[in-house]
């Protein structure tokens, strides 16, 4: 496979290559180098990277393959599921007709309290799988902290929520969301009253913890999205403080696309006797997306390469990463300037600015998000063309995340990454 790859990488570079030096173009391909400056400064600026990636180039190289022959076939239909009346309701109403198989592989776990760990690719409904058996749980019960969700970033607390919401339609079901970026003191207002869900970041769910507004052990129910996130060193010690609180915590559900071996001691210590499934792994490594190198020659700038891409009518709705918040303002300015229109998502941003932002990307009303990776995690962001990385990712799994933005839900996508 490697060796199938480095070639394709090759023939991918000869090609662009031979592009430049005959100034041609095959019909329908544009040469995204034309017009682009050469100069020394440039090519420093390209250089400056907080921490030069160690991914080999091959692993940004690779066909996309049909998934026709894998299609999973659901033995059930969402008016049969076994779950309130009012909750199929709503999932048909949202125009879902049968579960997907994240869904239907972990429902009955759920339903019957097991601790749960769900693997499964990006846009496969991972969400649902845990909201409609907990919701199921919840129905007829008054509001009492019963369920935590943790998540590594804003923007996927309030997607959740806001899934939770259609979901629940009808049901009395109570949720608030704490997040960085938003009123302190609104957060510990909101606090006084109960709520069946809370769903949040680590840093903001332990603040209002140490500000003795949200206490732990009135918990029984735990759910950590995009687990993997929140169990590397960056999360690790704030999950691991949170759960030690969690003195009444009697189900875990675990959920992501991704795992990572080294953290398998940690979830063992987190999940008694769990349910684990694991559905569509070999898919995660984005068979369905067509994945080539931008190769950013000696010289030459890159932020003119990137706006000629996007003038090419077939990039419709992407998503630019970039490694830092630096980096990526400086990206995003670079793009307007120069009439593309884009907007920005990262950690100094308000939550409201980077809500907005979103918004307008989902809405079509730019063209461009550029971000670092808060926007490769868990987002549900329909019909994204194109996924560029303008610097190379860090590792494999944010690599994944990433490109798994588009092609979501075994769609074909299609994603760059600039190599120097």
């Amino acid at each position: 496979m490697y060796g199938a790859c480095l070639n394709l990488g090759k023939l991918f570079i000869h090609i662009m290559e031979k592009r430049n030096s005959n100034n041609k173009t095959r019909p329908g391909n544009k040469d995204w180098r034309k017009n682009s400056s050469k100069n020394r400064s440039n090519q420093k600026q390209n250089n400056n990277h907080k921490k030069e990636s160690t991914l080999d180039n091959r692993v940004f190289v690779k066909k996309a393959m049909t998934l026709e022959e894998t299609k999973y076939e659901t033995s059930s239909m969402v008016k049969d599921l076994p779950v309130n009346l009012r909750i199929k309701e709503n999932l048909l109403a949202k125009g879902y007709v049968q579960p997907t198989e994240i869904q239907e592989k972990t429902l009955n776990a759920i339903l019957q309290g097991r601790n749960l760990m769900g693997l499964a690719q990006t846009g496969t409904g991972k969400t649902a799988a845990f909201l409609v058996p907990i919701l199921h749980q919840l129905v007829n019960t008054a509001p009492a902290f019963q369920v935590l969700v943790v998540v590594p970033t804003r923007e996927l607390a309030v997607q959740i929520e806001s899934e939770l919401k259609s979901i629940a339609k009808g049901l009395n079901i109570s949720s608030q969301v704490f997040i960085g970026g938003t009123s302190v003191n609104r957060d510990l207002d909101k606090l006084r009253r109960p709520s069946h869900f809370i769903i949040g970041t680590p840093g903001r769910l332990l603040d209002m913890e140490n500000q003795r507004a949200l206490h732990f052990n009135k918990f029984t129910t735990l759910v950590l999205d995009e687990f993997d996130r929140l169990l590397d060193m960056g999360f690790s010690h704030d999950i691991q403080k949170m759960i030690s609180k969690m003195t009444n915590r009697k189900q875990t559900a675990l959920f992501s696309a991704t795992e990572e071996p080294s953290q398998k001691k940690l979830i063992g210590e987190l999940l008694t006797n769990p349910v684990e499934v694991r559905v569509s792994i070999k898919n995660t490594t984005g068979d369905h997306i067509e994945q080539e190198i931008i190769h950013v020659k000696e010289g030459e700038n890159k932020i003119d390469v990137l706006v000629n891409m996007m003038k090419d009518e077939a990039f419709q709705k992407v998503i630019v990463f970039a490694e830092t918040k630096r980096w990526v303002s400086k990206v995003c300015k670079e793009l307007n300037r120069k009439g593309i229109k884009a907007d920005e998502i990262h950690g100094n941003k308000s939550q409201n600015y980077r809500q907005n932002a979103l918004n307008a990307f989902k809405s079509e009303k730019i063209k461009v998000l550029v971000a670092t990776d808060v926007a490769a995690r868990g987002l549900d962001i329909e019909e994204v063309s194109h996924v560029i990385n303008y610097q190379k990712p860090k590792n494999f799994d944010s690599y994944i995340h990433r490109i798994g933005r588009t092609g979501r839900a075994g769609k074909s996508g299609k994603a760059y990454t600039f190599v120097n």
